[in-house]
């Protein structure tokens, strides 16, 4: 096991994955939810796992949560028991706070509570299937902010045996491949002679527009 801990309160569909490739990852995952059987559920997949109201100062303060390096707020339909989890754990010291918005206000209200970063899984997993039914090539798309992204594109068979140098999309569409992910491993900062095989993974990281052209003029 890795020395950072995680705790993730609320163990639904999004907690429990979550807490369950944590582990996967060798970290220790503390499970919470007020649920017992989802807690019930969890017990043989995680480090450990408590029923526990998230929004009760002692309780979260007796199972030593401030002592964890990250805490999850992953709790489902409830508001209200979701912003008062993160202020909570704001309030006693916890190093990160992560917790998921189930509305732009929602993560408004967590943002302007402190918490660290706030995320979006329905929206952002919404707008990547989008990405990807539009664009065949392209296998996970992460935006880094309205302009910038960093794309996953599978490198056809027509372009096995180039070299980076001949596509140059750098020089030709401001965009750059930061990484080429193939079965033997990954080349990171990949040399203007590295060449690409057919079903290497090409990283590209530009703008939506260079990408998007680069994927219309060259990888399609």
């Amino acid at each position: 096991m890795k020395n950072t801990q995680y705790a993730v309160i609320g163990l639904g569909r999004f907690g429990s994955s979550l807490a369950e490739e944590l582990l996967k990852l060798g970290y220790e995952v503390l499970g919470i939810d007020v649920d017992e059987e989802a807690v019930e559920e969890m017990s043989d997949k995680l480090t450990h796992v408590v029923v526990a109201d998230s929004t009760e100062e002692e309780v979260i303060r007796s199972l030593g949560i401030r002592n964890f390096d990250c805490v999850v707020v992953a709790i489902g339909n409830d508001i209200q028991a979701s912003i008062l989890t993160a202020i909570l754990l704001k309030d006693i010291g916890v190093k990160t706070v992560v917790a998921k918005a189930l509305s732009e206000l929602h993560g408004k209200v967590l943002n302007k509570i402190g918490v660290d970063r706030v995320i979006y899984p329905e929206r952002d997993m919404g707008i990547r299937v989008a990405h990807q039914l539009v664009s065949p090539n392209l296998l996970d798309y992460i935006e880094l902010s309205n302009d910038y992204t960093i794309a996953e594109l599978a490198v056809p068979k027509r372009l096995a045996g180039r070299t980076l140098k001949e596509l140059d999309p750098r020089a030709r569409y401001g965009c750059s491949v930061v990484a080429i992910n193939r079965k033997n491993g990954v080349i990171i900062a990949p040399t203007a002679e590295d060449t690409f095989e057919e079903r290497d993974v090409m990283v590209v990281i530009g703008t939506n527009e260079q990408i998007e052209t680069f994927e219309n003029e060259v990888i399609r």
